[in-house]
């Protein structure tokens, strides 16, 4: 895999909060001591073997608070706002390069995170944190077109431009958030995932305004139970979501489509406005040890950046071209990167356009 190329967008179900409750559990690799106190962790929902929080409790004595989050810009906008004292968010690529840009982050002190030396160095100093100041990589993987096999026909199959395919109207489900709605359109036009050419971003919104009629809604968390469920023919997520659903309908399907995807990575930081600097770091440290990584990883099916955890999974995961792209795959792919705010403003006000169209 390339760092350059790696980046994008995450598992989501619910913004819950929830407090990790007594355990206990041994971790590989090296622990921190610290003396105590709580951690306020701020994560994507569905996205964390929970019993880890209960062994780092155990482990370091840190009482965990943790909440979760829908999407990329819920946990902006809330941050922003004011309006929650965090220690650790868990955001995508494009936004950890957006909150860097608005002096949101706090630089790490790697001394407190000796487990980052186990991090793939293919994904260290990456495009949006590029002294790696600010982050430690928590998951990656890739953006694709889930499909019900009993219900698409094969030869359907390979574009884009099945999410606008008309014979399946009213069983599309479309992801539900501006970055990677606008950015599948984009890509299905031939256009960069990071074009700043407002005229590309307008005639990419144009067609998700002529598909809107033939969804059957927008979806982030909701895709699990219309998938699983079949209750749907066709939507777009992740793949490691992707391998949850399998588990629950066999008739599922996955694959790239031919005129590229999105590749992110989702990373551990710090807030500046962090009441607990320390400890988040005890926290992050102990994420990026190998009995954690695995038990995240095991539960989650993302693609974990740890080089340890990858060893110790079994070899029909490891060897998953589309969990572990090869340089075939990686060819197919793009990041996101951190676009300029007049850019960020177009996104709002097309975002906005589309939602209120008939």
């Amino acid at each position: 895999m390339a760092a350059s190329l790696l980046s994008g967008c995450v598992s989501s179900r619910e913004d819950t909060t929830l407090t990790s409750g007594d355990g206990t559990g041994d971790t590989s690799g090296e622990v921190q001591q610290t003396s105590g106190g709580e951690v306020n962790v701020y994560n994507w929902g569905e996205y964390i073997d929970e019993s880890v929080l209960e062994d780092f409790e155990e482990a370091t004595g840190i009482h965990v608070n943790y909440q979760m989050y829908d999407s990329n810009e819920t946990m902006y906008g809330k941050i922003a706002g004011g309006g929650a004292d965090y220690d650790v968010v868990i955001p995508s690529d494009y936004m950890i390069a957006r909150m860097i840009e608005e002096d949101m982050l706090e630089p790490l002190n790697f001394d407190n995170i000796p487990n980052f030396a186990d991090i793939d160095p293919e994904l260290k100093n990456p495009e949006y944190d590029p002294e790696n100041l600010y982050s430690v990589p928590y998951m990656w993987g890739l953006m694709g077109v889930i499909y019900n096999k009993t219900m698409v026909d094969e030869a359907d199959l390979g574009s884009w431009d099945l999410m606008w395919n008309e014979k399946y109207a009213d069983d599309i489900v479309m992801i539900d958030n501006s970055r990677d709605a606008i950015g599948i359109a984009l890509k299905r036009l031939g256009y960069s995932y990071n074009t700043t050419d407002t005229a590309q971003i307008t005639e990419a919104v144009d067609t998700l305004v002529q598909q809107k009629p033939i969804l059957q809604g927008y979806a982030m968390d909701e895709i699990f139970g219309k998938m699983e469920g079949a209750n749907a023919a066709i939507g777009t997520y992740y793949y490691g979501d992707y391998l949850t659903m399998l588990e629950n309908n066999p008739d599922l399907g996955f694959y790239i489509p031919e005129e590229g995807t999105n590749i992110y990575v989702d990373a551990m930081c710090i807030l500046k406005s962090a009441p607990n600097k320390e400890n988040a770091e005890a926290f992050i440290n102990y994420m990026c040890s190998t009995e954690a990584g695995l038990k995240n990883c095991e539960e989650i099916w993302y693609s974990t950046p740890l080089m340890s955890v990858r060893e110790e999974l079994d070899p029909e995961v490891s060897s998953d071209p589309l969990a572990y792209p090869d340089e075939t795959i990686m060819a197919q792919c793009e990041s996101y990167a951190g676009l300029p705010q007049n850019i960020l403003d177009l996104y709002d006000s097309e975002w906005t356009r589309l939602k209120s169209a008939n």
